[in-house]
């Protein structure tokens, strides 16, 4: 028997889970170090046994066992067959339910008393608490919790576990996440008690760009229940009900957009504690009705947690004007700070957060302000916290009930001089996996490359948000855009799925996505909004197709197709539908009669377009003729479609779509493609868009690149495209046989370019290539992650990690995939590691003159085909691999 074994055991998309309530979860692992294939696999999960399976797979493979009750852990272990023999079973690993049927909750829903409602921004957080007794050992125990808000829970004095912002977000009238924790090493024979904190949280604090509050409730709630097994094989459970009381706290606002205030001389550390005195506070409210009764729509959650993820050090602290105080950490992120010097009792500090600096070197939030649409006047910025000290030793203001984008604090009111040793940056995020990684022989391609890393870290709070200072809204547009390069960074699986669910479920009838998701308000209330005509624009829509295919791509997970598959055919009919029954006035006006290739012209509607061009004014008129976008999209989501149906063995949907998909290309032809090979509109965006999405006819295509190679020139060798096609302009030359020209615009350092923002300073990606406007004051957000996109071509280009276009079930999810380098622009090395489900991959070349020296890692169970410059193509199995090349000339 070989001694190595089975590693990295995972279930679904997490190692281990605490409260799953997946009945049949998929089990994955990967090859031991040296195996070539696997042959055959065991499990021994719980009672099952599956017995020796003749199989090759080795990620999600379905549990088969007897379905668990709620609340039961299964512990399993693999041994796998493979060219090297017969493993040593792995380690044993867990899954554990949680409360798997609504009539499991005993507990009873309650609301903390309120008097009048505040205004929104400024609502306290509220503290509930249950003191009880257990009169007999504690052997298990578990805590199973939600909320309408944001909860943080208390056991015996003692804060629940590390997550943050629970229970998270999510579309709360279809989906509410719980969290199951284990407290049997906090409680204790004899007294004891529960508590929470309640904040206003997403479900009714201020959202989006339009800052509405209420969203989805008017009261905050909290839903929690306790199972305490004890060693003699009784249990006790006791829930939340009104016997609960609840009390103001130190919490006087909460607003995850606002900030927090705390007056922490309210504060009593021993509210949470069993003998703490509560007969003066009010009873709770035990409530039923509507949303309350909905136990269906309570679930756990694929992803992994928010956590606090790292601390940052200040870089300098600085007194540009009397009084305020500026702390630069050095880099901007999502999260709070944490401040240790608080003054004496009394002293009342403001802390405004913001991205940039003004003229005289203090915080400005100018340019994170957004606008209402009513009256088209600036709204404050937010990001505000205040805290009054109470003036006792080793005192901590730590504003967990809400989040800000920021790399400056300024800090009002402090008596003393703050030093670095006296603040904290808390980065705060959904914990995500690291995944990869990318250096080069360039700094500033380095440096950008980490700009990217962090603006992603900064909006993926849970869902992935555009910013995470001004709207923080799930912008579908923003993840189909960054989706595939998030894949190279981390591990997106479990967080994609979780948000998918949001989609499908706030997806309108007729199949229109909302252009964020979840989306506070319903599909009546936003039909009868200004932005609820907006909804439903191509390329933002498209996320309910492209997102759970690039998944796929990524990861090889067919269920997640299967399970999106009714959103993405809802939308791709849509589109469809819209395309075949209405057409734009003025083409109407032009020619009476529709050509035959117009029922699958998408030309109506509200779309966003290409957004952001550099040096063109955001247009929202939605009479705009933007059918070159939307028809390009249809034909794109329903070729994915078509894709799909055949891997989900669905032959006349296949059909179905690939008719679409075919349509919607001919009719783009017919109406946007020159005989000269130029489109219509002439732009780069255009171009780009339609060579990446095979619109154009192969003996067109040369004529098309050299029309796009052409305006990169006019334009000073600087690219022109915007939101939609600008992740997409560098590989679309490189697979071109334009790779120089990619390496040049990627090079190039003056506006608009990536390395002229990483030249002026920018830690994060902007949303604006410029930062700052004519004035020098600075433009739009600091953190919006789009324009990142870019560093997939450093994995996939520089360093030459590459998945196909269109996989199928052999090769998703990096089981087979291709190590193709090509070096340029002036990089003497790149190198780049992907922890992929099977391992490691890594690509790592030297270049010395024109010969290049390559190593290769290739994970067990895996084939890679290898490309070099100069050489015949080969293959690569498991194991690390040089290759040796000498460098044709460069040119395009």
């Amino acid at each position: 028997m070989h001694s190595v074994r089975p590693t990295r055991l995972r279930v679904e998309h997490l190692h281990r889970q605490l409260g799953t309530d997946v009945r049949a979860p998929r089990l994955s692992w990967r090859l031991p170090p040296g195996a070539t294939h696997q042959l055959a696999y065991r499990i021994e999960a719980g009672t099952w046994d599956s017995g020796r399976r003749h199989s090759s797979t080795n990620t999600f493979v379905r549990y088969e066992g007897p379905a668990p009750a709620s609340s039961t852990r299964t512990h399993w272990r693999v041994k796998v067959w493979t060219d090297l023999g017969e493993s040593d079973w792995s380690e044993t690993s867990w899954w554990e339910t949680g409360l798997l049927h609504p009539s499991d909750w005993l507990a009873r829903w309650i609301e903390p008393a309120e008097t009048a409602p505040a205004q929104a921004g400024h609502r306290p957080a509220r503290l509930l608490r249950h003191a009880f007794s257990l009169g007999k050992p504690v052997g298990r125990a578990r805590l199973h919790i939600t909320a309408h808000g944001v909860y943080e829970a208390y056991c015996n004095g003692v804060r629940v576990g590390d997550q943050e912002l629970t229970p998270g977000f999510t579309a709360y009238r279809s989906r509410l996440q719980t969290q199951t924790y284990d407290l049997t090493g906090l409680l204790t024979t004899g007294e004891n008690a529960l508590g929470a904190v309640l904040s206003d949280g997403w479900f009714r604090g201020r959202h989006g760009f339009v800052r509405a509050a209420d969203g989805f409730g008017t009261r905050t709630a909290l839903l929690a229940q306790l199972t305490v097994e004890h060693p003699d094989g009784t249990t006790t459970t006791l829930g939340t009900g009104p016997e609960w009381r609840t009390a103001p706290g130190a919490i006087t606002a909460a607003d995850l957009m606002d900030g927090q205030t705390s007056d922490l001389r309210a504060h009593d550390e021993q509210w949470s504690a069993p003998a703490f005195d509560d007969h003066l506070w009010d009873k709770a409210r035990a409530v039923d009705g509507g949303l309350y009764d909905d136990f269906a729509r309570l679930t756990a959650t694929p992803a992994p947690p928010v956590r606090r993820v790292e601390e940052l050090r200040p870089v300098a602290v600085t007194e540009p004007v009397p009084g305020h105080q500026v702390v630069d950490l050095g880099q901007n992120i999502n999260g709070w700070i944490r401040l240790g010097d608080l003054g004496p009792a009394g002293t009342r500090l403001t802390l405004v957060h913001g991205e940039a600096l003004d003229a005289r070197g203090d915080v400005t939030t100018d340019n994170i302000r957004a606008f209402d649409w009513a009256t088209h006047r600036p709204l404050p910025a937010g990001q505000v916290d205040t805290v009054v000290s109470a003036g006792r030793p080793g005192e901590v203001f730590e504003p967990r009930h809400t989040t800000h984008g920021f790399r400056y604090v300024r800090v009002e009111g402090h008596p003393g001089s703050l030093t670095p040793e006296d603040v904290t940056g808390v980065v705060v995020h959904t914990d995500l996996p690291r995944t990869g990684w990318f250096t080069s022989s360039d700094e500033r391609v380095n440096r950008l490359h980490e700009a990217a890393v962090w603006s992603l870290r900064g909006n993926v709070c849970d869902v992935p948000t555009d910013c995470p200072q001004r709207e923080r809204a799930a912008w579908t547009g923003d993840w189909q855009v960054f989706l595939p390069t998030a894949a190279y960074l981390f591990d997106v699986a479990g967080f994609t799925a979780k948000w998918l669910r949001d989609l499908a479920a706030d997806q309108w009838a007729d199949g229109t996505v909302p252009n964020f998701v979840p989306d506070p308000a319903d599909e009546p209330t936003r039909r009868r909004s200004a932005e609820g005509a907006m909804n439903g624009s191509a390329g933002w829509g498209d996320a309910a197709v492209i997102v759970p295919w690039e998944i796929w791509r990524a990861y090889g997970d067919l269920d997640l197709l299967r399970t999106q598959y009714p959103s993405m055919r809802a939308w791709v009919d849509h589109a469809a539908e819209r395309a075949r029954t209405r057409r734009h006035p003025d083409r109407a006006a032009a020619r009476p009669h529709p050509a035959p290739h117009e029922t699958y012209l998408w030309d109506t509607g509200f779309h966003f377009g290409e957004w952001l061009e550099p040096g063109v004014t955001p247009d929202l008129d939605p009479t705009r003729d933007r059918g070159d976008v939307a028809t390009a999209y249809l034909h794109r989501s329903a070729d994915l479609l078509a894709h799909t149906a055949a891997l989900l063995g669905l032959p006349d949907d296949e059909a179905r779509y690939r008719a679409v998909a075919d349509g919607a290309r001919t009719a783009w032809r017919a109406e946007y493609l020159t005989e000269r090979g130029t489109t219509v509109p002439d732009t780069q965006a255009t171009l780009v868009r339609a060579l990446a999405f095979g619109l154009i006819p192969r003996e067109s295509r040369s004529r098309a690149v050299d029309r796009l190679a052409r305006l990169v020139r006019l334009a000073g060798t600087h690219l022109t495209t915007g939101f939609l096609s600008t992740g997409l302009l560098l590989p679309v030359l490189a697979d071109h046989g334009r790779l120089g020209l990619a390496y040049e615009l990627l090079m190039r350092d003056s506006s608009p370019s990536w390395l002229a923002m990483i030249d002026r300073g920018a830690t994060t990606v902007w949303e604006d290539w410029d930062g700052v406007d004519a004035q020098g004051l600075p433009k739009m957000s600091y953190n919006h992650y789009s324009k990142g996109a870019v560093v997939s071509f450093l994995h996939q280009y520089a360093a030459g990690i590459r998945l196909p276009r269109t996989p199928g079930p052999e090769a998703a999810g990096y089981r087979r995939f291709t190590l193709a380098p090509r070096p340029g622009g002036g990089l003497t090395s790149a190198s780049a590691r992907h922890e992929s489900l099977h391992g490691t991959i890594r690509s790592e070349w030297e270049r010395d003159g024109d010969h290049l020296t390559l190593t290769v890692e290739v994970p067990p169970g895996t084939e890679a085909a290898i490309s070099l410059p100069g050489s015949e193509p080969g293959t690569a199995g498991p194991g690390v691999h040089t290759f040796r090349t000498t460098l044709p000339p460069d040119g395009d």
